[in-house]
């Protein structure tokens, strides 16, 4: 049994009751239901911050991967109360989101797109009234029990300086984290911390190693001096070189365009492996779709993945049957490649990445992640399983649903949803995570 909130990293037997764990003892236990886990390492139950990926079908795929809880924090919703009825017949994981900026605003400028903003959304500038009606639609959705708020700033390119400073401003009031997408580079770091620092806002900024390639150590180095200033910043990485967004995106139209045909062929279009360059890059525009974008190194996402401030998330993304392979694979990539085949991370140090990392950062405004993130009498029984002398990722960008190996067992609130690596069909224990939610006064 690992935890990284005690430390504890021995043997220990683990008795659960009514999706609660009651006893962690060395005495011997009985119960209905038995995992003989000899030889395996016992740990708390992941918890992804970034899925976009928030069907039963991604579910069941985050369930094989070790993850008991994910959350779509970037993107979110533009209506919280509809997003959680959506899922409330039960899922076979814990699930949750934020009120995102982006769906909010696509919302308020009419925008038809319908996983990213194609249109006004992105390309048209506030009115000051607009402004008014984005901040307000946010607080609402913080009052419905969004998670936190969500923002993208290179999706909204429209978006004004002063219609992000009235975003942030609700997060600072309502203390809530803004996990925000920064625009790529040293520039849309300090832009994001110049918001927060302007306005107080507690800043979590996502995929660092997608956001800042080539100078990932000096952005790292950058949040850490934020921090030491007393600034509320934390960040997350994924473990790939490549990264995955809609073609049609303000974010990948702006900078692909116009662009030589070499840079073109950084980007993959899933569904066939081919590589782009000018024509299939407008054909493919046309069409819509994800695309992966390879633009990373392994010694970035190695300095992302490594460093002491980063969480591990996964950005699953998945639509309509193509995917991005750290939908599947994320976690057991870390354990398998980061822990044993590199060594460049301890096993108790990655655990704390997956677990209590992601739960601290939202218990302060999210009641259920108190009991989240570690394994002690009377949490929740989350667990996850695995064999850490084979756990390995599978998943590829040409097979991106391949499950992992060694994944062996995973429990939800007392629940068994994967048995010796397989799924378990017929469960349902998953629970929608939600903060507090007040009295509502808009």
């Amino acid at each position: 049994m690992i935890d990284p909130v005690s430390g504890l990293d021995d043997v220990r037997n683990i008795g659960i009751v009514g999706g609660r764990v009651e006893a962690i003892t060395t005495d011997a236990v009985r119960g209905r239901d038995v995992i003989d886990a000899t030889g395996l390492v016992v740990a708390p139950g992941f918890i992804d911050l970034h899925d976009h990926g928030v069907t039963a079908e991604t579910y069941r795929f985050r369930s094989l991967d070790g993850v008991t809880t994910t959350l779509e924090l970037e993107l979110g919703t533009a209506d919280v109360d509809a997003w959680y009825r959506e899922r409330s017949a039960g899922q076979i994981i814990n699930y949750g989101v934020s009120i995102g900026h982006i769906k909010v605003r696509m919302a308020v400028m009419g925008d038809h797109g319908t996983f990213m903003p194609v249109g006004d959304g992105a390309y048209r500038a506030p009115t000051p009234a607009d402004i008014a009606e984005i901040a307000q639609r946010i607080e609402r959705g913080l009052s419905e029990g969004g998670v936190d708020i969500g923002a993208g700033i290179p999706y909204t390119p429209a978006a004004t300086r002063e219609e992000l400073l009235a975003v942030f401003r609700v997060a600072a009031r309502t203390k809530t984290p803004i996990h925000v997408h920064i625009t790529p580079g040293i520039g849309g770091l300090k832009e994001a911390l110049s918001l927060a620092i302007e306005t107080q806002a507690p800043l979590h900024v996502v995929h660092v190693n997608s956001s800042s390639l080539a100078d990932t150590p000096v952005m790292l180095e950058m949040i850490r001096n934020a921090r030491a200033l007393g600034n509320e910043v934390t960040v997350e990485a994924y473990p790939y070189t490549a990264g995955m967004t809609e073609i049609q995106s303000a974010t990948i139209q702006d900078v692909y365009s116009s662009a030589p045909d070499d840079q073109l062929g950084k980007i993959e279009w899933p569904r066939t492996g081919e590589r782009m360059n000018r024509d299939s890059f407008m054909r493919y525009t046309e069409i819509g779709g994800p695309i992966v974008v390879h633009d990373n190194t392994e010694e970035m996402v190695s300095a992302a993945i490594t460093n002491p401030l980063t969480m591990i998330a996964s950005d699953g993304y998945w639509q309509n049957g193509t995917g991005h392979p750290r939908t599947c694979g994320t976690y057991s990539r870390v354990l398998g490649r980061y822990v044993r085949e590199a060594g460049s991370l301890s096993l108790m140090e990655a655990i704390r990445k997956m677990t209590i990392m992601p739960a601290q950062l939202l218990e302060p405004r999210v009641p259920a992640m108190r009991q989240k993130g570690r394994l002690q009498v009377g949490g929740d029984a989350d667990i996850t399983i695995f064999d850490a002398k084979r756990v390995i990722d599978r998943a590829t960008y040409r097979e991106p649903s391949l499950a992992p190996i060694g994944i062996e067992h995973v429990i939800v609130n007392g629940v068994s949803v994967v048995t010796s690596g397989k799924p378990v069909d017929g469960v349902a224990p998953g629970k929608g995570v939600r903060a507090h939610m007040p009295a509502r006064a808009y």
